[in-house]
């Protein structure tokens, strides 16, 4: 997983921080958009696992912070939802600009309320997820309590939420009464996954029926039972990002894989952009690339480096095959190898151009209980594997063209 900083403008030009997640061997083949809870950032614990339970499947994930919280400028005193909402569709735009429009929106808490009206707003979005949201946003004012009567009478007031102290104005509550949202939801025509834990004493399940009673279908329902509002546990935000994922895929566009076949032992795919190439080796997929330096996206191995790592493979296996068949104790054998080219140690003429030849340096790192005669020997060995006898010799290389079926 690679994590890239990043900064967009929200409606009133302050600067919004936030971070793109990327699974580390391939592009993206979707982008998700996260609003987190109430008063929280976007480095919450459960935003962080429901991300990366995502990128494992392919998802690139953006999760930013809304205007005055975490890193994000601007005053939360003077934020309300609707201004959430709008903060949602700058940074949707901001993936649209710089990588790809969002396909799914997922929103904790009164994030959830707000993905829900973002993605009427927003044509890109085909399917929404939300956890542990209320069904009502005017519900924001049971966090209050006491203090919407000091807000509603001196027009802003301090609160406690979470052990956390903050400013809310008049105008944040009355614009929780200006958005109706089972309206909203009965208009979404999106696909959509509510997932609550019926634990849930910030904002009870109760709330979960009535968002699926006002949603039409396709609509589905997932449990987090045991869960606290907050996901707190680990294995519940691994778990609701798991589904999500998972569910997902139903309602979204995924490219299709290229299903390689060859007759041959190894098949080697590129496509016309880029270095990123698909392999089949035997029945084991792999990925081949080119460091970012040269034009590639760095998404696996070099070419070079797959000839090092079968030489370095082959003489761990011949080194330890040897062993065993001694009835030498050999705990581990660690080969490292480097690629490169040098001038031939008996070169009469190095400075001639055309002097340098392929060079592989190797360095053995054996552990077991061995005499030094028998290290020496297993040094010998080590010259013996198959894939060492393979780049010495004299190979030849027989191509064809075949046409295209």
């Amino acid at each position: 997983m690679s994590t890239l900083k990043i900064t967009f403008k929200n409606k009133e030009g302050f600067d919004l921080k936030g971070s793109i997640e990327l699974p580390e061997n391939r592009n993206p083949h979707n982008f998700v958009l996260f609003a987190h809870c109430f008063t929280c950032n976007k480095n919450f614990l459960a935003v962080r696992n429901i991300s990366k339970a995502l990128i494992t499947k392919g998802f690139g994930v953006l999760r930013f912070d809304f205007t005055g919280l975490g890193e994000s400028e601007g005053e939360f005193a003077d934020s309300n939802f609707s201004g959430n909402v709008e903060d949602l569709i700058e940074a949707a735009g901001y993936l649209e600009e710089n990588y790809k429009a969002p396909s799914l929106l997922i929103g904790h808490s009164l994030g959830g309320a707000a993905v829900l009206l973002a993605a009427t707003l927003l044509p890109s979005v085909t399917a929404v997820a939300t956890i542990g949201a209320p069904s009502h946003i005017g519900h924001v004012k049971n966090l209050l309590k006491n203090d919407v009567e000091d807000i509603q009478k001196n027009g802003i007031a301090e609160v406690n939420i979470g052990g956390r102290k903050f400013n809310i104005k008049k105008q944040f509550l009355d614009d929780l009464e200006n958005n109706d949202l089972p309206d909203i939801i009965s208009k979404l025509n999106k696909s959509l996954l509510i997932l609550h834990s019926p634990q849930d004493r910030i904002v009870g399940i109760k709330n979960a029926e009535e968002i699926y009673i006002a949603a039409k279908h396709p609509k589905s329902f997932i449990s987090l039972d045991g869960g606290d509002h907050l996901l707190s546990n680990k294995m519940d935000s691994s778990y609701a990002g798991d589904i999500i994922g998972s569910w997902a895929y139903r309602y979204i566009d995924i490219p299709e894989q290229k299903n390689l076949k060859t007759n041959l032992d190894v098949v080697a795919h590129l496509g016309p952009e880029g270095f990123t190439t698909q392999i089949k080796a035997g029945r084991h997929n792999l990925i081949a690339d080119e460091p970012e330096h040269v034009g590639g996206n760095d998404f696996g191995p070099n070419p070079y480096e797959y000839v090092s790592a079968g030489l370095a493979a082959c003489t761990s296996m011949t080194i330890q095959m040897y062993a065993k068949r001694k009835g030498w104790i050999v705990d581990s054998v660690d080969t490292q190898v480097n690629y490169g080219r040098e001038h031939a140690l008996d070169c009469e003429k190095c400075e001639e151009a055309g002097t340098k030849i392929d060079t592989f340096k190797r360095e053995l790192i054996i552990k077991g209980d061995l005499d030094e005669k028998q290290r020496n020997r297993l040094l010998e060995i080590a010259n013996k594997c198959p894939v060492h006898k393979t780049l010495h010799s004299e190979t030849q290389i027989i191509t064809s063209l075949v046409d295209p079926k």
